[in-house]
C-alpha cells in the first residue's frame, strides 16, 4: 500500500514538472441529497500525447479507493455497479453524479494520464459532503405567560424538523447574541436561557439554523416582560410648571397628566392635601382642576402608579398655586380700560372742576374793593392753581402707569411699577405730554432707578 502511495505521489510530481496539471475549483463540495452535483476538474499539458487516460475512485474514510469510471481518449469504462449514477464526457474530466444520497459522502480522487514520448500522470482530490436543506425553524417560549423583571427567568427554544448538521445563532434585533451575565446558551446553541429577565431584555428575537447548504430563520417573537412603574411624572396642558409647582390663575380649568412607563399599564390615584389630611380624589391617569372650585390658594396633590403584575409603586408629589391674572392675560385684556382707571378718570375730573369752582367763587373780583388788596389774592390763586395742577400731574402720572389703557398689545413690553403693571410706550408718552414738575420728577426719578426705564 506504501509502495503504491509513493509510486502515485512520484507520478503525479513528475506529470506536473513535465507540463501536465490538474486543478479543481475547491477541494471540499457540499451537495443536497437528492440533487444532482458536478465536479469540475481542468487540466492540461504542453506535450504531443497519442492517448488520454482519466480515471474517478472513490474512498471513505478507513476504506480502500473503489473504481468508479474511467475512460481513454473518448471511451468510457464505467464500473457496472455505478454505470446509472456516474457520468463523464471526456475528453473533459468533470464528473456528475446523480442523484446524490448520503452514501456518496467521501473523498473523490480524479486521476489523469498522457501518453506521447513517455507517460505523464496528474491526480486530485475532492470531498463532497451530503445534507438536507434546513427547514424553518420554530421559537417557544417558556414560560409562556411572561415573566416578572428580576424575578422570573426565561427560555428561548429553536426547534428545526428538517435539516442534517444543524448550527444555531440566535440574533436580537437582528444582532447576534452573545453569553453574558444573563444570557446562557446550551450545547447546540438551541436553547437561550435568559435569567433573571429584565426590562433591558424586551426585543424582538429570532433564532437562525443553518448547514453547509442553506439556512433558515425564523419569525421574530417578542418575550413577555412585566416591569415598572418607571419615570412617573406628571404634566398639564396649561399653567406655569417650576420644579414640583404648578401655577394656574384664577378661574381657569387645568388638566394634569400623570404618567409612568411600565407594563403592564399602572393604575393611577390621585390624592389632595388638606389641613394635615390626605384622601383620594380620583382613580384614572387624568384630573381635572377648576381653580375657582378649589378653597385653598395652594394646594398639595399626590399621583400614585400601582402596577398590579409586578407589585411594585412609585408616587410624585407636587403643588397646585392659584393666582389672579397674570401677565399674559392681562396683555390680553388691555384692549378695554379697566373699571377702576374708569373711575379714576371720572374721580379726576370732578376733582378738577371743584378745585376751580372753589377758585373761582373765593377770588371773584368785589364791587368797591380796593386795588391794593387784589395782589396777595392773585398770589394766593395762582399759588392755589399750582398745586392743583402739581397734584393732577401727579394723579395723571400714576394713573397711566397703573392703567395703560387700550394701546397695551400682546407683545408690548411690560414694567411693574411699584407692584402694578404699566407699559413702556405710556412711560414715554408721559415725559412728553406732561408738564414737568418737582412732584413729577421726584416719581420719575424713582421709576427710573427701580424700574430701569429711561423717560
Amino acid at each position: 500500500m506504501w509502495l503504491k502511495i509513493f509510486t502515485t505521489f512520484l507520478s503525479f510530481a513528475t506529470g506536473a514538472c513535465s507540463g501536465l496539471k490538474v486543478t479543481v475549483p475547491s477541494h471540499t463540495v457540499h451537495g443536497i441529497r437528492g440533487q444532482a452535483l458536478y465536479l469540475p476538474v481542468h487540466y492540461g499539458f504542453h506535450t504531443p500525447a497519442s492517448d488520454i487516460q482519466i480515471i474517478w475512485l472513490f474512498e471513505r474514510p478507513h476504506t480502500m479507493p473503489k473504481y468508479l469510471l474511467g475512460s481513454v481518449n473518448k471511451s468510457v469504462v464505467p464500473d457496472l455497479e455505478y454505470q446509472h449514477k456516474f457520468t463523464m464526457m471526456p475528453p473533459n474530466a468533470s464528473l456528475l453524479i446523480n442523484p446524490l444520497q448520503f452514501p456518496d459522502e467521501g473523498n473523490y480522487i480524479v486521476k489523469v494520464n498522457i501518453q506521447g514520448n513517455g507517460t505523464l500522470s496528474a491526480s486530485q482530490k475532492i470531498q463532497v459532503t451530503v445534507d438536507d436543506p434546513v427547514t424553518k425553524p420554530v421559537v417557544q417560549i417558556h414560560p409562556p405567560s411572561g415573566a416578572v423583571e428580576y424575578v422570573g427567568n426565561m427560555t428561548l427554544m429553536c426547534q428545526v424538523e428538517g435539516g442534517t448538521r444543524l448550527a444555531y445563532q440566535w440574533l436580537k434585533h437582528g444582532r447576534p447574541i452573545h453569553t453574558s451575565s444573563t444570557y446562557f446558551f446550551s450545547p447546540q446553541n438551541n436553547t437561550l436561557h435568559i435569567a433573571p429577565v429584565t426590562k433591558e431584555d424586551i426585543g424582538n428575537y429570532s433564532c437562525l439554523a443553518k448547514n453547509p447548504v442553506s439556512e433558515m430563520e425564523s419569525d421574530i417573537i417578542m418575550p413577555i416582560i412585566y416591569y415598572g412603574p418607571y419615570g412617573l411624572q406628571v404634566n398639564s396642558d396649561k399653567g406655569l410648571k417650576v420644579g414640583e409647582v404648578f401655577t394656574v390663575d384664577l378661574g381657569e380649568a387645568i388638566l394634569f397628566d400623570c404618567s409612568a412607563d411600565s407594563y403592564p399599564p399602572n393604575t393611577y390615584s390621585w390624592i389632595r392635601r388638606t389641613d394635615n389630611t390626605t384622601y383620594i380624589i380620583k382613580h384614572g391617569p387624568r384630573l381635572e382642576v377648576a381653580s375657582e372650585k378649589v378653597a385653598q390658594k395652594t394646594t398639595d396633590y399626590v399621583c400614585c402608579a400601582y402596577n398590579n403584575i409586578t407589585g411594585r409603586q412609585d408616587e410624585t408629589r407636587f403643588t397646585v398655586i392659584i393666582t389672579s391674572v397674570g401677565l399674559e392675560k392681562l396683555a390680553q385684556k388691555g384692549k378695554s380700560l379697566s373699571p377702576l382707571a374708569s373711575i379714576t378718570g371720572i374721580s379726576l375730573f370732578l376733582i378738577v372742576s371743584m378745585c376751580l369752582t372753589f377758585l373761582w367763587k373765593k377770588y371773584q373780583p368785589y364791587k368797591g374793593q380796593k386795588q391794593n388788596t387784589g395782589k396777595p389774592k392773585h398770589f394766593q390763586a395762582m399759588k392755589m392753581l399750582w398745586m392743583t395742577s402739581e397734584y393732577m400731574n401727579l394723579l395723571l402720572f400714576q394713573m397711566l402707569l397703573v392703567f395703560p389703557g387700550c394701546q397695551v398689545g400682546l407683545f408690548q413690553p411690560l414694567m411693574v411699577y411699584r407692584g402694578k403693571i404699566c407699559t413702556v410706550q405710556f412711560m414715554k408718552l408721559f415725559s412728553t405730554s406732561l408738564p414737568s414738575s418737582k412732584t413729577i420728577q421726584s416719581e420719575l426719578s424713582w421709576a427710573n432707578q427701580y424700574i430701569g426705564g429711561k423717560f
